[in-house]
């Protein structure tokens, strides 16, 4: 048994929470809100983000951060805006051990890749992404998902591997830390406009076609910035980029959805919520100025959230581009 704390008591921190502790492990939920630590401790349940799931009263539930001390494993559970300052507050208490980041996004200010911040700050700890389709409503119910644990340190993402699988959650192991990150936080910005092309009242030929030349402009940007390609045929690619740009259960493709059907870009985020995708299209956009990558769809949908772009007129200049080869 192993000291495992989630930092965040979100959806994914309490699926998380809940996927370890069915593992046998000793779990600590951590949030920085007293009133959520309350509610939590007293309901243990989250109606909002889980309803029907239960916390065990085993796991313990505080906004004290030194529990992180004599943990094995600290996961990071959190918005990826608030990824920066939780990795700030952990160095105060930890010196080694594992940091687990399942954030998927980018930091908005020098468009750094997570665990390269997480690492800054953590220097003498062993930094491990994990990503996959996964989202919070089925793992916390057990239902069957498989994840890729991508570290610079492979013995800490077996360890991490070792530690968090069961029959319920596969963890495979990968060393390509660059694409994994990519992949979860572009396929963010393509389910919104999965979700815009459901608002459009478009088909599956349109959805299928977005989603593969989504692909496409995720793996053109990630082999520029240093990812193996075959990264984004796996699940931090196609898998987690089909899951989100299909499920009921994606905010990014519900806000999505809201924009094509004439809502507003503010009211669209005060209804929906969090909103990766929507900050994500903006450090995309200009991830691939800076590196000079054809992304047509990224473009488009940053101009639409950003630029007042008409909507009504996305699909038609989408698909009269120049043509060209399948690439």
């Amino acid at each position: 048994m192993a000291e495992i704390t989630i930092l965040g008591s979100g959806g994914w921190g309490i699926a998380m929470g809940l996927s370890a502790y069915n593992c046998g492990h000793s779990v600590t939920l951590w949030s920085p809100f007293e009133d959520e630590v309350k509610m939590l401790s007293e309901k243990r349940t989250s109606e909002k983000l889980l309803k029907g799931i239960e916390i065990p009263k085993d796991i313990k539930i505080t906004n004290d951060m030194s529990v992180i001390k004599d943990s094995l494993i600290t996961v990071i559970a959190t918005p990826s805006v608030a990824v920066a300052s939780v990795a700030e507050q952990i160095s105060r208490y930890k010196k080694n051990g594992i940091i687990v980041n399942l954030s998927k996004g980018l930091e908005g200010e020098s468009y750094r890749r997570l665990s390269i911040i997480i690492k800054e700050k953590n220097p003498d700890c062993e930094v491990v992404v994990l990503s996959g389709p996964s989202h919070a409503e089925e793992v916390a119910r057990n239902i069957p998902t498989s994840l890729v644990a991508a570290s610079t340190s492979i013995s800490a993402a077996s360890i991490v591997q070792d530690e968090l699988s069961s029959e319920f959650l596969r963890i495979y192991t990968s060393d390509d830390v660059v694409g994994v990150e990519l992949g979860g936080a572009i396929k963010n910005v393509i389910a919104i406009c999965a979700g815009i092309c459901d608002g459009l009242k478009l088909g599956d030929n349109s959805k299928a076609a977005l989603i593969t030349r989504g692909l496409a402009e995720m793996s053109r940007l990630g082999v520029k910035m240093g990812a193996n390609e075959r990264t984004f045929s796996g699940l931090a690619g196609i898998g987690d980029l089909v899951v989100t740009c299909t499920s009921r259960h994606s905010r990014n493709n519900r806000f999505g959805n809201l924009v094509g059907n004439g809502v507003d870009i503010k009211t669209a985020l005060a209804e929906v919520g969090t909103v990766e995708g929507y900050y994500a299209a903006r450090l995309a956009y200009d991830l691939a100025n800076k590196y000079n990558v054809s992304m047509p769809i990224v473009e488009t949908c940053y101009k639409v959230l950003y630029e007042n772009y008409p909507i009504d007129t996305v699909v038609k200049d989408l698909m009269l581009r120049p043509k060209t080869q399948e690439h």
